[in-house]
């Protein structure tokens, strides 16, 4: 069996989130090959970062590789994911799927048919705090799981304006599909990913397009509010076929605290877990000895997400087997979630996905 190590592994996106992946497979001595960008500023610091080439052709770079990471801006996801796997690389593409449901549609039929497998970035699943929670519901302590409130609120964090995060041609949408992606995905892994049938939401541009976007921290450049043209905060309900449901409040941008918790409620007990912070709690009542309320904290090991994601991949590449783990068509039923939620904030209706 192949070492996880000595699997052959590029990157196809140069820019931040390629570098980051790039530099946590360094530290933990994968077998980083190779890049690709089609600007040549980025390969020029990628290769003088990590000392390997940096191609302007994606075939260049599929030859040296037995994997690939696609990570480039959402409107390319499936010109690349389609290429690799059609190449018969295994693949792991960053979230969201897409930048159109179409367009994930087409990831997910080439998935389906091609040699090598698919995996989405959803690197939240891998936090440790998440691995317990759904140890304890494969456990039966918190009964049956009906409802997530989910947030990933910032109060100021539009990304870079001007930037391709807030292209809607390039990235899709703002807020929702930039972090959005990661706190549905999440609320529905906790529910066991179940078939969503009805989702209503709103979507808003209230703070991005402003001359006087008022901030203390920008990822990027500011370049101003022309060219903005994707929502900075969306709220939404999503309701399953099994009756369990999601409250979802997501923002780049508003005027409340910033709040990354996610709320699990359970018939027997429920979880109260900060994206942000790591932090755990485990909430339970009973009526032994007298009737109480039971709150236990829970402390975890701090863990990298990604580095766990990555070895995650790199495990199942060097194995030969698809992991059951972030699938393909996990990342497609979010993003039809996605997609419910911008057509429910345009017609003012909820929508049915059954």
């Amino acid at each position: 069996m192949t070492h996880p190590n000595d699997v052959a592994v590029g990157i196809v996106g140069l820019g931040g989130i390629g570098a980051h992946h790039a530099t946590k497979l360094t530290e933990r001595g994968a077998n980083l090959v190779g890049g690709m960008d089609i600007d040549a500023d980025a390969r020029a610091r990628f290769h003088e970062e990590f000392d390997v080439p940096a191609y302007e052709d994606e075939t260049d770079l599929y030859d040296a590789c037995d994997a690939v990471f696609v990570t480039t801006p959402n409107r390319f996801h499936e010109e690349y994911a389609t290429s690799a796997l059609s190449a018969g690389l295994d693949v792991l593409l960053e979230k969201p799927l897409a930048h159109t449901l179409d367009s994930a549609e087409r990831i997910a039929d080439a998935a389906r048919d091609a040699e090598g497998f698919c995996t989405v970035g959803f690197n939240n699943r891998f936090a440790e705090p998440v691995q317990v929670i759904k140890h304890y519901q494969d456990e039966g302590r918190f009964g049956e799981t009906s409802h997530v409130e989910a947030n990933y609120v910032r109060r100021r964090g539009v990304p870079g304006r001007g930037s391709w995060f807030t292209s809607g041609e390039v990235a899709g949408g703002g807020a929702l599909i930039d972090i959005g992606v990661h706190a549905i995905d999440l609320a529905l892994h906790f529910l066991d990913h179940p078939e969503v049938v009805e989702v209503s939401g709103e979507t808003r541009s209230e703070f991005g397009g402003r001359d006087d976007y008022a901030y203390i921290h920008m990822w990027g450049e500011d370049a101003g509010p022309e060219g903005f043209d994707v929502d900075d905060s969306a709220s939404a309900f999503i309701r399953a076929e099994d009756g369990s449901t999601v409250s979802l409040e997501v923002a780049w941008a508003t005027n409340r605290p910033s709040n990354e918790e996610f709320v699990v409620r359970g018939t027997e007990a429920g979880a109260t877990f900060d994206r942000g912070s790591d932090d755990l709690a485990i909430h339970e009542a009973g009526v032994g000895g007298s009737h109480h309320l039971a709150d236990t904290e829970v402390e975890t090991r701090e863990e990298d997400g990604h580095a766990a994601e990555q070895a995650a991949f790199l495990d199942a590449v060097a194995a030969g087997e698809a992991p059951a783990i972030n699938t393909v068509e996990e990342g497609l039923r979010v993003q039809r979630v996605i997609d419910a939620i911008y057509r429910s904030s345009e017609t003012g209706a909820a929508v049915r996905l059954d």
